[in-house]
């Protein structure tokens, strides 16, 4: 075989890799980007300046290593989530990574992994299956009701069927954008005690990305006498951030001592850091948008509703809407979309 002709999977990969494909929505360079679920404001120029001032501080020391523990910045987030989450938030119950999304893959490394399994209740986030995946976790696929909120009932039994070592909880949900009830919360993470009573418990892993835009408040109260609860966040929602890639996550102070056994070292560069710090200090500006955000996304399914789509409830920075028929009936809604935005924006800059 000519070098040439060699594709993945005739490499030595492991074998639940092959035939798969990588995470990855379009990136397109059209007028309105949506599908990403991006918050579509750009930051404020006083932040952009703080940013600027932040990071020229951060350069005259990229010589040396960053804060390994990225001590300020957690102590930051520890403030910014106890004034919002309205539960006293200390930096040893905080830690950090390069988005949510390595905060989920350091929390499949050391409570997941070979051997073990990890269950959530789909449709929800992709990346929880995928970085399973990736990280050698089993996987399993829970139930929900018809209008996607969480079967209690059903989803207790699947725990305890299948005894998973780590629950993902998605609120508010994605891609459908609801929220679940503090008590769903509670009787899911009593149920997944129950069911590895014989070991120390199994990880409750509640995903909070989009909570800022939510209409209930955050669940970070029930961090409360439950040591194998966690919520994670991110900055690039609410915070206007999706190019900084920082996520975090609040829990019992020996969760975050474990999650350093896996995290790499150095793993927050300087600059990251500098940024977040700055982001930090304009929350008060960043979370305006949010409530703007929040008050277009309920007339928006106000609108839809009055002309007759059927419409799931949103606590997120999007709104789920219609029902597709047959195979490839979303990429074809999402194509017909796509194409009249491109054409609506060259009609106008001819017309300009």
């Amino acid at each position: 075989m000519s070098t040439t002709d060699i594709g993945i999977d005739d490499l030595p990969i492991r074998e639940e890799l092959r035939g798969k494909s990588p995470y990855g929505a379009p990136q397109l360079d059209v007028p309105v980007q949506l599908n990403t679920n991006e918050n579509p404001y750009p930051l404020p120029e006083p932040l952009v300046e703080r940013i600027t001032e932040r990071v020229r501080e951060a350069a005259r020391g990229l010589n040396r290593y960053p804060d390994r523990d990225a001590v300020e910045l957690r102590t930051e987030l520890a403030g910014y989530l106890t004034r919002t989450g309205k539960y006293p938030v200390g930096p040893e119950n905080v830690w950090a990574a390069n988005g949510s999304n390595e905060v989920i893959q350091q929390l499949l490394q050391t409570f997941g992994g070979p051997g073990r399994t990890a269950i959530g209740f789909e449709p929800s986030y992709s990346m929880h299956t995928l970085i399973a995946r990736g990280t050698g976790t089993g996987w399993v696929s829970g139930p929900r009701h018809d209008d996607f909120t969480i079967d209690e009932k059903a989803a207790a039994d699947a725990i305890a069927g299948h005894r998973p070592d780590v629950v993902f909880i998605t609120s508010p949900n994605n891609p459908t954008g609801t929220a679940v009830a503090p008590e769903t919360v509670l009787a899911l993470y009593d149920a997944a005690q129950q069911a590895r009573a014989d070991t120390a418990g199994a990880l409750v892993v509640v995903d909070e990305a989009y909570v800022e835009f939510s209409h209930r408040p955050s669940l970070l109260p029930l961090l409360e006498g439950r040591p194998n609860l966690v919520v994670s966040r991110t900055m690039s929602k609410a915070f206007g951030a999706a190019g900084l890639r920082l996520g975090y996550l609040a829990a019992h102070r020996a969760v975050v001592d474990a999650l350093q056994l896996v995290r790499l070292p150095y793993h927050l560069s300087a600059v990251t850091q500098a940024t977040a710090l700055a982001a930090l200090e304009h929350t008060d500006a960043l979370l305006t948008y949010v409530e703007q955000l929040k008050e277009e996304r309920d007339r928006l399914v106000t609108g839809l509703r009055d002309i007759g789509y059927e419409v799931t409830d949103s606590d997120a920075n999007f709104v789920q809407f219609g029902r597709f028929d047959g195979e490839g009936g979303a990429h074809a809604a999402w194509q017909k979309i796509l194409d009249r935005a491109c054409w609506s924006a060259t009609t106008a800059y001819r017309a300009g």
